[in-house]
Parts: structure tokens; sequence; C-alpha cells
């Protein structure tokens, strides 16, 4: 178990400004040769995205696809996570929200709270050629990190959308996304044509600001391509983007207003104080005991559903 307690420095309040929103931070993640890319983490970049502490991009061909579905179940507290598809879909089966089918501008959230075990709640179709997309982990508020867990699909159909952008979480221009997140978070889903310009405005207050490419080419002040993450300067301030390239630019873009605690960081557990922190954690270890002798839960449809 380890505490990290980095306080990156916000200003107070957003100071207007007719240049350009700056890129602070560009990488590429951490790429073991497998079809996952760990993008950020809570004891790296987290550390200044908070409430955005955990993204991998993962992209899977062929017989890929069904190893990388094939990873064990894990357990979580303290937080949520959010996946989103850009190539590809997973079907989804679970007895109390029902079965469908998540793709592009869909998503899968899930709040694990006080504490969920998770990791094959979907399944690609036996027919899948390549599933590309994100996944997400949001810290929760004090308020949530402790509450109990939530699942849910939202199917592209019933997802809040607006110009070229779904929104996943939060809400932007008037859309408001379905999904119960906290509020003072926004996560776009966005695909912009060949040459098409847009203008992200984030709402007050909303200070951190970064996205990450899936496909294509944008120019936003750099030239970001397919897997580049870019953090934004704390400034609040529109962030312009083209699609500069000769097809779509796919990616994902997050704002939200600063997380203003420590982080305290378990295995698959981020809280916000070392007491919540040892609950979850004994949370999640009476709940693998409890899905151990529930003995085998997997669905007809393959899926073996979250367990809260």
């Amino acid at each position: 178990m380890r505490t990290l307690s980095l306080q990156p420095s916000f200003p107070a309040t957003e100071a207007p400004t007719a240049a350009p929103r700056a890129i602070v931070h560009r990488r590429r993640g951490n790429d073991s040769g497998g079809p996952i890319t760990r993008l950020m983490s809570p004891s790296d970049l987290g550390q200044v995205l908070k409430p955005f502490v955990f993204l991998d991009i993962f992209d899977a061909q062929g017989s890929v696809i069904h190893t990388m579905s094939g990873m064990p179940l894990h357990p979580h507290s303290g937080i949520a996570t959010v996946t989103v598809f850009t190539e590809g879909s997973m079907h989804y089966h679970d007895q109390t929200t029902g079965r469908g089918t998540i793709a592009y501008g869909g998503a899968e959230w899930m709040r694990a709270g006080m504490g969920v075990w998770h990791g094959k709640e979907m399944v690609p179709p036996a027919d899948a050629s390549c599933i590309q997309g994100f996944q997400l982990w949001l810290a929760l508020p004090e308020a949530v990190e402790l509450a109990e867990p939530q699942s849910h699909y939202i199917e592209a159909q019933h997802m809040a959308k607006t110009g070229p952008a779904h929104v996943v979480i939060g809400r932007y221009e008037g859309a408001q996304s379905p999904v119960d997140a906290p509020d003072g978070i926004n996560y776009l889903l966005v695909t912009l044509k060949p040459g098409e310009r847009w203008t992200y405005h984030p709402p007050a207050g909303h200070l951190v600001g970064w996205l990450a490419v899936a496909s294509g080419t944008l120019d936003t002040g750099e030239r970001l391509q397919r897997g580049d993450m870019v953090v934004f300067a704390d400034n609040g301030a529109p962030i312009v983007l083209e699609a500069s390239g000769n097809s779509d630019a796919v990616f994902v873009l997050g704002s939200a207003i600063p997380h203003p605690h420590p982080l305290h960081l378990g295995y698959y557990s981020v809280h916000t104080t070392a007491q919540a922190l040892a609950i979850g954690e004994e949370r999640i270890r009476t709940l693998g005991k409890q899905m151990q002798a529930a003995g085998d839960r997997k669905t007809a449809s393959g899926t073996t559903p979250v367990f809260k």
C-alpha cells in the first residue's frame, strides 16, 4: 500500500487568455508490446489530472481479442471505471441490467465504491476482427468513495450527443450524459472529419484538461497521432482542435474541477484517506471469499457479471 500526497498547484480562478491552450506534457504511454498500452497511472499523471487517475488504450486484432477478454477477475474500490470503444464492440449480459452491445458512442460505467470484482462482464462477438477503445478510472469524491456499487451499460442510441462529441460523462452544450457520475467532470468521445475544426469550451472551474488520440491526426498547436496523450495548461482556456490528416480523427477528451484530496493507493484501489482505503480493501477481501463460494456465475452469453 502506498500513500502519495503530491498536490499540483492549480490557480484559484481561471484567468482569461487570448493565447492557445498550451500543451504542457505529451506522452505515448508504457507499451508492453501487447494489446494494452498504459497512458496514465495514479502514481504518475493521475497525480496531476485527478479526478482522472488512470487511462489505458486497448487495440487488438484477430485471436488477440479473445486472449485479451480472458483476463482474470480483479477487485476495485474507491473509483469508477468508464470503458468506451472507438472500433468494434462487445456484448454485455447481466441479470439486473439485461443484455446488449456496447459500440462506438456507448459506454460501460462501473462505480466500484465500497468494492467490486469484475473483468469478464463484456465479451467480444465471435467474429470480431478488431476492438479498440479506452478504459478510464475516476477517483471518486469522499461522499461516494465507499457508496454502494453501480454497474450500467449505456448503448450509443441512449448517449447524449452535441456536434461531433458524445458526452460520456458530465454535461456540455446542453447535452447531459445519462451516466450517474459525480459533478464537475466531463469526458467526451469525439470524431472529427478530415479538415473539421472544433473548439471545446470547458465549463467554469474545469482547470484540468487532457486528451488522447485513438486514430487519425489531430492538430492542437502540436500534431498528434494515434496513441498520443497530452495534458493542457491548467488555465481553463478553450481547446481548439482540427483533424489535419486524410482520415477521421477519433479521440477522448477530459476536463474537470481538480480533485481536492491526496491519492491513497492500493493495488486496485484509490481513496481519499488511508482509513477509507483500509475499509475498501477489507471489503474487497470479503467479497473475494463470497465470490469463490458463489461458484461459476458465467451466463449463457459467456459473460461473468460484476460481483458487488
